[in-house]
């Protein structure tokens, strides 16, 4: 949703990036409140070193992540926040059933304005990890760094298996260029059609996180991923994982797994027995690439075997017997409300004649409107190329369209660049066809190098993909990264910016993100649920291909209530688990089945910080 951040006439279009003369961000530190304490927490701006670039950042109370609180089950907790900020904030305490008054939107409270303070009453009735952040211009304020998170230590002291200790992580990503963070204009969000991507990974606020174990350790680990729009598939390798928890609580049933993956907003909360010494990567895994976030120092050996000896049962948890029982009739009802989500983009033609190509797919071209055959994409009109090649001999050149007569295959529309180069090799341009006489590959049409290039710059720190903010960094880090010969977006996730260059020209302008109301066929701020304390909702969530850019979704619920999923595309859900967010991913169906506790006005969006402020959300009322 757009906000007014526009410049006053002394301002400048774009937020500041400028590092100079900033305080440098602390550690994050963990702040223990019993029940009815109060904390003072403030947004300011700080300087953050990120491997040999110093770059301007904001955090809560100077630290990136900011404070880890930690509150007692059932307790509540004061927050007193003052913005010194860039412009008017709220906090949002994301995935708590607190009161509505307090949820951190500008429905429920008047945003603060530079240099003014607001106490959050905090209510924690669930036990697990929770986290807060902006929710105006949430694009913004969270790529700079406000995010944190919030512990509610359960009551029952065997409600989680035994563990030596706790660690939050959180995990981001951030867009570097040119020494500083990429610039963000005041008055409208850009990169709405896949969210903003960054270059360098970011865990705990760190490019290489450095942690330390001993041998024997079990720790429980809470990962939140707080970056604006990338899915993180994360795993320790060379250590034991257990998944024991989600967004609010532990789950039905532990399970032993390899890695997790965790959607914008979403929690996972694992035990890691690190059993072996030496060096144990954290790493985020896609089909392409393995990113390391940082290392483990696992040294010497724990005193305590117990949670050791515990660390090989999974446990089940009593609490969900009853649940399945509560669940089961919803799971073939029809279901209460169904939203669709769909996307609407509008590309500008330009003069002359056109031709319609695929962002994400550019090989394929179309002389009429339309869609992407390979991922449904709408079409968007370019120039008409003034030449044709073919992409498996590139040395057939035509000026009309048609098929290459050396395999059948069509022609591909490029610029009319008669220059040649080596895709894995760039610097080698010739003006004839050949070869790289650096590996022996056809050399290809300039132009053709230059699309793949630019779609991928953004989000690799070399020209072949395998490494991550090597400009941040400060250092090669090609070692960190392995590639994997995978398919586009397999699981229906998209795991990096495949349309850079396109992307970053999206705006709410002429991209316009949509919840649609399949009922009713209202949109996004016109939709008006009404719900009563006490009620049960299920609601279908359809991820239509028919729209102008499918692709995946984080839906969250605000603190009206909490979630269980009953099945994704029919299949039932086997492990339960207490959600506030989901992942939708392209083309999927997810049934949920919303336990409504709280009254009020609440909204629902999904987490992609510029889907978000691009429109895709409602609210809805809840009476008592």
């Amino acid at each position: 949703m757009q906000h007014d951040t526009s410049a006053s006439p002394h301002e400048s279009s774009t937020f500041p990036t400028d590092p100079t003369g900033l305080p440098e961000s602390r550690p994050t530190t963990v702040v223990e409140l019993a029940d009815g304490e109060a904390v003072d927490m403030s947004i300011e701006p700080v300087a953050k070193q990120l491997g040999e670039t110093r770059i301007r950042m904001l955090g809560y109370s100077g630290s990136i992540p900011g404070p880890t609180l930690r509150a007692p089950e059932g307790g509540e907790i004061l927050v007193n926040v003052t913005n010194r900020g860039d412009l008017d904030a709220t906090v949002h305490w994301h995935g708590l059933r607190l009161e509505n008054e307090f949820d951190g939107t500008h429905e429920v409270q008047k945003p603060m304005g530079i240099g003014e303070s607001f106490t959050y009453r905090v209510h924690c009735p669930d036990p697990g990890i929770y986290w807060y952040h902006p929710h105006l211009r949430e694009d913004y304020g969270q790529e700079m760094g406000l995010y944190g998170n919030l512990i509610v230590t359960p009551q029952d002291p065997d409600y989680w298996a035994p563990a030596h200790r706790e660690l939050a992580i959180t995990l981001d990503d951030i867009l570097i260029e040119d020494g500083k963070v990429a610039s963000f204009q005041r008055e409208e969000t850009n990169y709405a059609a896949m969210g903003r991507f960054g270059n360098v990974m970011l865990a705990s606020g760190e490019a290489e996180l450095s942690l330390s174990a001993q041998r024997g350790e079990v720790v429980r680990v809470y990962f939140t991923n707080t970056a604006n729009t990338r899915v993180f598939n994360v795993g320790f390798s060379g250590a034991r994982m257990k998944l024991v928890g989600g967004d609010s609580g532990r789950c039905e049933r532990e399970t032993f797994i390899d890695s997790v993956i965790v959607a914008p907003s979403e929690r996972a909360v694992v035990d890691v027995l690190f059993d072996t010494a030496g060096e144990v990567a954290l790493e985020h895994r896609t089909p392409e690439t393995t990113y390391r976030l940082g290392a483990v120092d696992v040294t010497g050996d724990v005193t305590d075997s117990a949670p050791e000896a515990a660390f090989a049962t999974l446990r089940s948890n009593p609490e969900w017997s009853e649940l399945r029982e509560k669940v089961e009739p919803y799971r073939e009802a029809a279901a209460d409300k169904s939203l669709a989500f769909v996307a609407e983009m509008e590309f500008e033609e330009p003069e002359g004649p056109v031709v319609f190509i695929c962002p994400m797919h550019p090989e394929v071209v179309s002389e009429a409107e339309g869609s992407c055959p390979e991922c449904g994409m709408k079409l968007m009109p370019v120039a008409a190329p003034k030449s044709y090649t073919c992409p498996m001999h590139p040395e057939v050149i035509s000026d009309e369209p048609g098929r290459c007569p050396e395999c059948g295959m069509k022609l591909m529309p490029v610029a009319g660049s008669k220059s040649y180069t080596c895709p894995m090799h760039p610097e080698v341009v010739s003006e004839e066809p050949g070869r790289c006489p650096e590996c022996g590959m056809k050399l290809m049409p300039s132009s053709m190098v230059q699309s793949h290039e630019g779609g991928h710059e953004h989000h690799h720190g070399d020209e072949h993909g395998h490494a991550h903010g090597d400009d941040a960094h400060g250092h090669d880090h090609s070692d960190d990264a392995h590639t994997h010969d995978h398919a586009h977006a397999p699981g229906g996730i998209e795991w990096e910016d495949d349309m850079v260059e396109v992307n970053k020209t999206t705006t709410p302008a002429n991209t316009r993100w949509k919840l649609i109301d399949r009922s009713t066929g209202d949109e996004n701020h016109a939709i008006t649920w009404k719900f009563r304390v006490g009620d049960w909702v299920k609601i279908q969530l359809v991820n239509e291909m028919d729209s102008d850019h499918p692709m995946h979704h984080p839906f969250h619920v605000h603190g009206a209530g909490r979630f269980l999923v009953l099945d994704r595309d029919g299949v039932p859900e086997d492990n339960l688990m207490w959600k506030d967010t989901v992942l939708l991913t392209t083309g999927e169906t997810i049934n949920i089945l919303l336990e409504v506790t709280n009254p009020g006005r609440w909204m629902a969006h999904c987490h992609i910080a510029e889907h978000h402020e691009s429109g895709m959300m409602f609210s809805f009322d809840v009476e008592p």
